[in-house]
């Protein structure tokens, strides 16, 4: 069983299609004319808007690569919910030649106006967006404020004739100023945007932005100038900081629960009529219908139930597990950093390596996890890795521990990255761009890869006096700390005392070095707790060691990945006969081999079949034979009764009382298990779940 999102942006979606039913129910009507009016009038208007935003929000993060597919997945949906109304539209006589103007502009039924409000609003936000966020913004607001007189405020805009004038021609092409040219760009770019507050701020200012919002509506009601009501003066106030809070606790995603919301958004009219008409035929028009509260909770239950079953009925996707496939135990990954936390020091903290696509574990739902179990410091290689991860919504400290050219440094400080500075002449260089970055400085203690010397103590200072790098840490790398050999364990203290020492002469002179780091996954294993601010957990954090070289200490640590495949079919041999490119298998005895669906396309090693690989299958080792095919290896399993197609294979991984490990298989093949994983093909989906999986028949 997968581990359960946290989709603070899917749940909502849910409310925010309540609040739609809400308006057009009236569910206070009966009892406090005031409550409905504000329930629906004011509460209820953040609902589109928030559809808005999340539009905007996702076609941001795909940098608007996917408009197109956007706008033709919204016309598809269109043309099905006219079709679907048709009968309606008949029924109440709306099928005049007014039609086709109301199809392109206000939708053909009252909720439908959304639609063609998206279709014209979205390419005119994206247009708007090519001239930068502020720009696109500042815009999108003007063309909202024109909007706001032909809607709540349009008595008051009214009385200047020349607005009269172009509210009169407005209204001759839209019946309502809530479209897709005045109301529709703003919240996209808004969305777009994901302006992001700290959660007390955005509780602050989404709780004063709320009253402010209350006491305008109530205003301009007591005035009696609103046409309609959809647009107030705080609204957008409003859902920049109710955003930010979702956003501030937004883990995952739900998509079920976007599915259902949008068809209860659709399907709610239909239920209004069906509730209606149902009552009549019942008698129970008094509960249903002349009670707004039981009349807004059987809409509300027939929406639901009907979309509900909608769902149920539509092809269920098939599960990540074809021909191959990783398991990801993220129960494992969370124990590992509890594990491994416990390790350090009381005032360090895990920084999670999560470069090479999380060493072949999927960056994305590790870190999303491991954030959700308290890590708020990760680390990539490149400013690639750490704009995937801000794009899929995670927060806290991303590090990249390799070079950035300096001309991607407006990327840095768009996607709050901070940058490694590797040495003197690259911190001169990104700070010349002119945007303020965060960035830690690399000191060479003695690896001679990355880094500033930590003895060039003026070359230190001067990174400090670059008045466009915010100099937030500094850290160094330990070269031989996974080696227990006294020569190696000395010059490790060396390193460390060249370290601790250029960090001592640095507080002396005034330089604050921000949060330290040195330690790695071996730094862990083999040092004792450190006076650090962080310690960059790796391959440890995976729950293996990246070769069988011994360790100081033993910690409780699980294997995270699994690698499975199947079984694709059984050749039955004879002594003599041969298998796989260039006959290197020949039969001595009669034989069964079984084709297995992975190969080193997928990132195997291509030797290791003829390095003594093996595979489980039913709890049981089986060798490989032959050389490995891009697609496809072979195994015998002569000693093996009913093997079947279908039948899972392991090849990292528990499987009975059997396991194998990474680090045997990249003993076999000469390499470490770092490069072994990292190594696995994107072709290898994966498949979350929260405990080891046990395979069999």
């Amino acid at each position: 069983m997968s581990a359960r999102p946290c989709a603070a942006l899917d749940r909502f979606r849910l409310l925010a299609a309540i609040l739609v039913v809400a308006v057009h129910t009236a569910p206070l009507a009966s009892y406090s004319p005031v409550g409905d009016r504000y329930l629906t009038r004011v509460l209820g208007r953040v609902a589109v808007p928030f559809f808005l935003m999340v539009s905007g929000y996702f076609l941001a993060q795909k940098e608007w690569r996917h408009t197109r597919r956007f706008l033709k997945r919204i016309a598809l949906l269109y043309v099905v919910c006219v079709s679907s109304y048709l009968p309606l539209n008949a029924y109440a006589g709306q099928l005049t030649s007014d039609f086709f103007r109301r199809l392109v502009t206000d939708g053909t039924f009252y909720h439908l106006w959304y639609f063609p409000a998206l279709l014209l609003g979205v390419p005119i936000a994206r247009w708007l967006s090519r001239s930068g966020t502020r720009t696109a913004l500042l815009l999108a607001g003007v063309l909202y404020l024109l909007g706001l007189g032909g809607d709540s405020y349009y008595g008051l805009a009214v009385r200047l004739p020349a607005l009269q004038a172009v509210y009169d021609v407005i209204f001759q092409v839209f019946t309502y100023t809530r479209n897709g040219l005045f109301f529709v760009p703003l919240f996209v770019l808004m969305g777009a945007a994901g302006q992001r507050f700290s959660r007390k701020q955005s509780i602050c200012g989404l709780s004063l932005s709320f009253l402010l919002m209350s006491i305008e509506a109530s205003w301009l009601h007591g005035l009696g100038v609103p046409r309609h009501d959809s647009m107030y003066a705080a609204l957008p106030l409003v859902m920049v900081f109710l955003f930010s809070l979702l956003l501030s606790i937004d883990q995952g995603q739900q998509r079920s629960l976007r599915d259902l919301s949008a068809l209860v958004y659709v399907l709610h009219p239909w239920c209004i009529v069906l509730i209606r008409g149902s009552a009549e035929v019942l008698g129970l028009d008094d509960l249903l219908v002349q009670n707004s509260l039981g009349h807004f909770c059987a809409v509300l239950a027939l929406s639901f139930g009907l979309s509900a079953l909608l769902l149920s009925l539509r092809p269920r996707p098939l599960r990540p597990m074809g021909r191959a496939w990783r398991e990801i135990d993220l129960e494992a990954l969370v124990h590992n950093a509890a594990v491994l936390q416990k390790a350090l020091s009381p005032d360090q903290k895990l920084m999670a390596v999560v470069k090479a696509d999380a060493y072949g574990h999927g960056a994305v739902q590790v870190c999303r996890r491991l954030y959700r179990a308290g890590i708020r410091a990760f680390a990539v290689a490149c400013l690639a890795e750490g704009v995937m991860l801000r794009k899929a919504g995670l927060r806290g400290t991303i590090l990249i521990l390799g070079y950035t050219p300096p001309e991607d440094t407006p990327l840095l400080h768009r996607w709050r990255l901070t940058q490694t500075v590797v040495d003197a002449g690259h911190g001169r260089a990104l700070d010349a761009q002119g945007r303020r970055i965060q960035v830690h400085l690399a000191l060479d203690t003695g690896m001679h890869r990355l880094g500033i010397p930590a003895e060039e103590h003026e070359a230190i200072a001067a990174m400090y006096r670059l008045s466009h790098l915010q100099i937030d840490g500094v850290f160094s790398h330990l070269n031989v700390s996974d080696s227990l050999e006294e020569a190696d364990v000395a010059y490790t203290q060396r390193q460390l005392d060249t370290f601790y020492d250029t960090i001592a002469w640095m507080r002396a002179s005034g330089y604050d070095p921000g949060r330290i780091h040195v330690q790695a996954s071996y730094g862990i294993w083999d040092l004792p707790p450190q006076p650090c601010a962080y310690a960059r957990a790796g391959i440890a954090l995976y729950g293996i060691r990246s070769d069988s070289t011994p360790i100081q200490r033993t910690l409780d640590l699980r294997p995270v990945l699994s690698l499975r495949t199947r079984v694709a079919t059984i050749r039955d041999l004879q002594p003599g006969d041969t298998a796989g490119y260039g006959r290197v298998y020949r039969c001595t005895r009669p034989s069964r081999l079984a084709v297995v669906t992975i190969g080193y396309g997928d990132g195997l090693p291509r030797e290791l079949s003829q390095r003594g690989g093996q595979v489980l299958l039913r709890g049981h080792r089986c060798p490989m034979v032959g050389r490995m095919c891009m697609d496809q290896l072979l195994i015998d399993v002569t000693d093996l009764e009913d093997v079947c197609p279908g039948d899972v294979v392991t090849l990292l991984g528990r499987d009975g009382g059997q396991e194998i490990r990474a680090e045997e298989l990249a003993q076999r093949c000469g390499t470490i298990t770092n490069e072994l994983l990292s190594r696995l093909g994107a072709r290898l989906p994966f498949l979350w779940t929260t405990s080891p999986s046990r395979t069999g028949r």
